[in-house]
């Protein structure tokens, strides 16, 4: 189905930067860097910079940047380590991989980790907690680091939906043990296929995650120091994604164009939640732009045959995958969300006329549904 609105455009995406990436990719290929070069120490030498932290080390996917980084943090069978319930699933799979328990905690209605009950969940057995920016805003991350230095926890931050974002003029991924980011496509800051990094101040860490991405092997000395794993950022998606960063700051910007742009289209729209929340020590990239109503499926729906491509990230909550094992920790806010969040297009690509089409649909159903009730209450 084409869309008026699209949720993301990779096409487009692609035209502006068309000279540059393809430039990036054939001057990688025709130097034969393919592994280990100077594009991926580049992009990490860029990216550390551009978070605020001493290094940054490339891998293929946030995921393992999570696994590696729990390993490095000491984390294995016997630990608890505390996250949010609502998150992609990779976040929990990397403590489970680990060895250690999963365990879930809420969050609040800015869809991140609540503080509180972050701290209510602390046992004798927790070692690390790892506090997920969603959506691109950074969690209260004064508060977590200020429990977790109580309790002698390992903070390992999953960035990988805030690349960009702050908190208190902080980065996010400069605050803990290590941050942890994704480069899949359709991020801020995305490749070619799938890649993300670690980023950390800490220099055991960095070379930990240097040594294990590639079989353990120091590729100076010919030195096995670990069982490690396949999973390196490759150089020509390093060599795209250092392009790529340049033009982040400016991205972000028009991100919050358009999310400021969203507000004033809905914001007199009853029933409807949308994705500003008052806190001046955040500054929200706003990877997605997300709203809340009880409606959320017929609005979906609407959209749809509007020509306005939404998302739902989550529709069920985690614990209702039977294949995963876990216990129902029964989760208010949690279950909520995946009832009712809706993700509306965002993009460095997004313009102000779609948004001004998509916000003109969603005021087109919420007075339907309006009329609707009226007509059915007899006013």
């Amino acid at each position: 189905m084409s869309y008026r609105v699209p949720f993301v455009d990779p096409r487009e995406h692609y035209r502006r930067l068309k000279t540059e990436v393809d430039f990036a990719i054939t001057d990688t290929l025709a130097k034969g860097d393919l592994v280990l070069r100077q594009q991926l120490r580049d992009f990490e030498q860029h990216l550390a910079e551009f978070v605020g932290t001493k290094y940054a080390v490339g891998v293929n996917s946030c995921y393992h940047a999570l696994h590696f980084s729990l390993l490095a943090g000491g984390v294995g069978p016997g630990d608890e380590v505390i996250t949010v319930a609502h998150t992609f699933v990779a976040t929990v799979s990397a403590i489970v991989h680990a060895g250690a328990k999963p365990v879930l905690v809420d969050v609040r209605e800015d869809y991140n980790m609540d503080p509180s009950a972050f701290e209510a969940a602390i046992t004798s057995r927790t070692k690390a907690v790892i506090p997920v920016h969603l959506n691109g805003r950074v969690c209260e991350m004064d508060r977590i680091m200020a429990v977790a230095q109580k309790h002698g926890l390992v903070v390992i931050e999953d960035a990988a939906q805030a690349l960009g974002a702050a908190f208190a003029g902080k980065r996010a991924g400069s605050f803990g043990l290590a941050g942890c980011f994704s480069f899949y496509p359709f991020k801020a800051l995305g490749g070619l296929g799938d890649g993300g990094a670690v980023t950390t101040d800490d220099p055991e860490v960095a070379r930990f995650v240097t040594l294990v991405r590639f079989n353990g092997e120091d590729r100076q000395t010919g030195e096995f120091h670990h069982h490690g794993y396949t999973a390196l950022l490759d150089n020509v998606q390093a060599a795209v994604l250092d392009v790529k960063l340049r033009h982040l700051p400016d991205w972000i910007q028009h991100r919050r164009k358009i999310a400021n742009l969203y507000s004033a289209g809905l914001e007199v729209t009853e029933g409807l939640q949308l994705a500003h929340f008052e806190d001046d020590r955040h500054f929200d990239s706003y990877q997605n732009y997300v709203i809340r109503t009880e409606c959320r499926d017929q609005l979906r729906q609407y959209l749809k045959v509007e020509g306005v491509e939404t998302l739902v990230h989550w529709p069920k909550p985690m614990w209702e995958h039977r294949g995963l094992h876990l216990e129902n920790p029964g989760m208010a806010e949690t279950e909520s969300i995946c009832r009712e969040a809706i993700s509306l297009p965002m993009s460095a690509e997004t313009t102000p006329e779609q948004v001004e089409i998509a916000t003109d649909s969603i005021r087109k159903f919420f007075a339907s549904q309006s009329a609707a009730l009226r007509a059915g209450t007899g006013r």
